[in-house]
């Protein structure tokens, strides 16, 4: 997002752009400051919804947005009746949020050609370029946003090893979920094939599930996604692999054209609205795409054919669906279900007391319908 931040410095007024990767609006309220600000009075501006341009110190900047975390996840006095269910999550959800936007109102300059204009500042042109394009002018962001964009290009470079792949690594780009979490590959990777002429991978992401089939010997393989972000980033990968010619990236909201004896979809896992380009693989409002699929489904599968659902139960432990609701939305689909294979995650979260929603973290299981018409 494109947007100016006004302040006053040296007694002018200055403007600079803002860009934001994950889309938060520029800031109203905006002062400068530098290696002499207190923690203590930074969380204060910042708690009020004021951002601080930083004009010391990269490595000061950096400790300072430690000491602003920190203070942001003190422990607040516990309610008498712990949360559950809806009210946890929606209350976890809330947290998140605010701590997101609390901790992004410290701000960085850049020089034109992504120089992050600080003293010690690290190059950041690369990661930088990868997500906005060139910049020919002066511009602000969030040092949050930036720790992220350097993050995601150095996962990008270095690839996501996976299992699956005889551990060939998959590269995520920034905004595209990273396929961090193995046991929903697994699945796919272990399921009886109903057949290896031809499959579809509906919202392919990183392209990881179309690589799996393609491995196991899919023939053809048609996977497609909505956001270009993801289908230049499934294109590479495919590439990289060495299944471009089996596999070819389409741009769809879910089906492409015509039938096929297999179909994949591994949507967002929680009904719910996104917050950030990142969560699209997290939330889907409303369950759009997962209806959306299962009422596709009896118009693009072959006689015979199968739909693998990959779905978390999550929500249902958190109180945001049903199980009942999913087993209605297969039968108004006309779908009935042939097996289902089930996994335990194992990502840290389900093993950590703390997190708030670790009762429904420990009890969830992924799992893979397999659905026919």
């Amino acid at each position: 997002m494109d947007d100016v931040i006004t302040w006053n410095e040296d007694g002018a007024e200055r403007s600079a752009r803002w860009r934001s990767a994950g889309g938060a609006p520029a800031p109203r309220r905006v002062v400068p400051a530098d290696d002499t600000m207190r923690a203590d009075d930074a969380y204060r501006l910042v708690s009020q919804g004021t951002a601080l341009l930083w004009r010391g110190d990269y490595r000061n900047a950096r400790t300072l947005l430690q000491a602003l975390a920190r203070r942001v996840d003190r422990p607040r006095r516990r309610p008498r009746a712990v949360p559950e269910g809806v009210q946890a999550f929606h209350l976890f959800r809330q947290a998140r949020a605010q701590r997101a936007r609390t901790l992004g109102l410290l701000l960085v300059p850049f020089a034109p050609g992504h120089v992050l204009d600080l003293r010690h500042a690290p190059d950041v042109r690369d990661a930088s370029t990868e997500v906005h394009g060139p910049a020919d002018e002066p511009y602000a962001a969030s040092l949050r946003d930036v720790l992220g964009l350097v993050g995601a290009h150095e996962w990008r470079v270095k690839g996501v090893p996976v299992p699956a792949l005889g551990g060939d690594r998959v590269h995520p780009h920034h905004g595209v979920f990273s396929p961090v979490r193995g046991e929903y590959v697994d699945l796919v990777a272990r399921a009886p094939l109903p057949s290896t002429a031809r499959a579809f991978d509906v919202g392919t992401g990183t392209g990881v599930l179309a690589a799996v089939l393609a491995r196991r010997g899919v023939a053809d393989i048609v996977a497609t996604d909505a956001e270009p972000r993801a289908l230049a980033c499934a294109r590479e990968n495919l590439d990289r692999l060495g299944y471009a010619r089996t596999v070819r990236v389409v741009r769809a909201d879910l089906f492409p054209a015509g039938r096929a004896p297999l179909i994949v979809c591994n949507p967002p896992w929680l009904p719910g609205k996104p917050a950030s380009p990142l969560e699209h693989a997290v939330y889907d409002p409303d369950s759009r795409m997962l209806r959306g699929f299962l009422a596709g489904l009896p118009d693009h599968l072959e006689p015979g054919g199968e739909g693998w659902l990959i779905l978390s139960d999550l929500a249902e432990h958190l109180g945001l669906r049903t199980r009942e609701e999913l087993l209605a939305l297969f039968r108004e689909s006309g779908l009935k279900v042939v097996d289902r294979d089930d996994v335990r995650p194992r990502h840290p979260k389900a093993l950590d007391p703390a997190d708030p929603l670790h009762a429904a973290r420990a009890a969830e299981v992924t799992s893979l319908w397999r659905l026919t018409v």
